[in-house]
Parts: structure tokens; C-alpha cells; sequence
């Protein structure tokens, strides 16, 4: 395994980023992975690790470059009840400041700069990301139909933009939702903006799971719904990737 860190230049300056790929082959399918709110730390590193071991080129941008490089905040071992409070207070100016102009000029960059690696396979890429890199990703994929062959969000605000934003949509889809963050009626109606941009999809409510169940540094971890997330994923990759060279 192959990790780094990279810089990303941008219209504002350079991303510091994490990447992750196997030394064997010569080239490996890109995917892009967007990371929640906390951004770049040590699961986020490893959950990139884990996904590059199955064969995949995986890019991790600081969201919140602009502010400096990750990690733009102090954040305890362990991300507690009691330590969200005072870390969300300094986040969400930065969350704020992360506009949808924003995140799509910095995905043409992403983009660019992860297709442009010598390790990466030509052809379409997967973008994935968890909370707020969720709906990243999505703003990603839609913006980008054709070059994005997968997208996967994780308790993610993927409906934030309204069912009109999910048009342009031509991915593969896979949304796995927290059973805290939306109803079945919201479910609903997100999954009816699916159907009418005809896309294949699966969006479903992870039971018993509240927000940020995929990340294990967070009281929110729930070890079985991380297992589905690869459950869902890796095949989801398997399927829209395969056969790249």
C-alpha cells in the first residue's frame, strides 16, 4: 500500500489531500472520497486505506483547506457527547463558508487532479463521501454526469438542494441513510427524485443507526451498519468500475 500527501491546486490556492492505492498494478479505478464535517484524521485515513486494499486509487481532500490543513481543528481521540458541542462551534463557520459554488469548484480540481494521476485508470470515477462530504459527493456526481460512474453518501443531507437537484444524475446510486436523520416519508420523496432522474439506485434507512454511524472515533459508531456500508459499496464499485485498465 501506497500513502500520501498531496497538494491539490484549485482556483484558491491548494487542497492538501490524503491518498491511498495498492503498489501492485500499474493502474488502479479512482475514487474520490469526500469526508464528514470532522475531516481528514486518522479513520478517515484508514477508511481510505481499507477501500484502496480492494484495488481503487483513493483521494481524500480537507474540505476546509481555505482555513489550513487538516486537521483544521483540535479534535480529542475520541469525538464524545460532551466534546461536539465546543467542536461544532468551530466548524460551522467553516461548514457555512463551504458554499455549493464552492464544493463544485473545488470538485473540477478534485477531479482533475485525481484523473490526471499516473496510478489512475482512464474512464469514469466514484466519488463517496459521509455528513457533509456526502452531499459533497452528490453535488459532485451531478455536476458531472458521465465522468462519475458511481456515487455513494453515508448519513448524508442528500436532499439539502431539493428533488430538483438530483436531475442530472447518471451514476449508479447508493444512499445509506441514518435512521435518525430522515423519515420513511422523507425517504420517500428522495427516492421518487431517484426514480424520476432514471437513475439504477438503492437509498435505504440504516435501522437502529444515528448520524455518523460509519466512523468508529465518534459515539455515534455502530460497528454492524459500518459492516453494511461495505456491504453496499465495495459491490456497488465492483459493478460501475470494473474491467478498467
Amino acid at each position: 500500500m501506497t500513502v500520501s500527501t498531496l497538494l491539490i491546486p484549485t482556483a484558491d490556492g491548494r487542497a492538501d489531500a490524503f491518498a491511498a492505492f495498492p503498489d501492485h498494478g500499474a493502474h488502479h479505478p479512482g475514487v474520490l472520497m469526500y469526508p464528514d464535517g470532522f475531516g481528514i484524521r486518522p479513520v478517515l485515513r484508514d477508511m481510505a486505506r481499507q477501500l484502496a486494499a480492494h484495488g481503487y486509487y483513493v483521494l481524500v481532500p480537507n474540505l476546509f483547506y481555505r482555513h489550513g490543513p487538516a486537521p483544521v481543528t483540535d479534535l480529542p481521540e475520541h469525538i464524545g457527547e460532551q466534546a461536539r458541542p465546543a467542536i461544532f462551534a468551530r466548524l460551522m463557520p467553516l461548514i457555512e463558508a463551504h458554499t455549493p459554488e464552492r464544493v463544485l469548484s473545488d470538485a473540477d480540481a478534485y477531479l482533475r487532479f485525481l484523473t490526471a494521476q499516473p496510478e489512475v485508470s482512464a474512464g469514469p470515477v466514484a466519488v463517496t463521501g459521509y455528513c457533509i462530504g456526502g452531499l459533497s459527493a452528490t453535488r459532485t456526481a451531478t455536476a458531472h454526469p458521465g465522468r462519475v460512474a458511481a456515487l455513494a453518501a453515508f448519513h448524508a443531507p442528500v436532499g439539502a438542494d431539493g428533488p430538483d437537484s438530483l436531475a442530472e444524475l447518471t451514476a449508479e446510486v447508493h444512499f445509506g441513510h441514518a435512521e435518525s436523520d430522515l423519515t420513511p416519508e422523507a425517504l420517500g420523496e428522495l427516492d421518487k427524485a431517484l426514480d424520476a432522474a432514471g437513475v439504477t439506485y438503492t437509498s435505504e434507512i440504516y435501522p437502529g443507526t444515528v448520524h455518523g454511524f460509519t466512523m468508529s472515533d465518534t459515539d455515534a459508531f455502530d460497528a454492524t451498519a459500518l459492516r453494511l456500508h461495505w456491504d453496499r459499496l465495495l459491490p456497488l464499485l465492483g459493478r460501475t468500475l470494473s474491467g478498467r485498465t
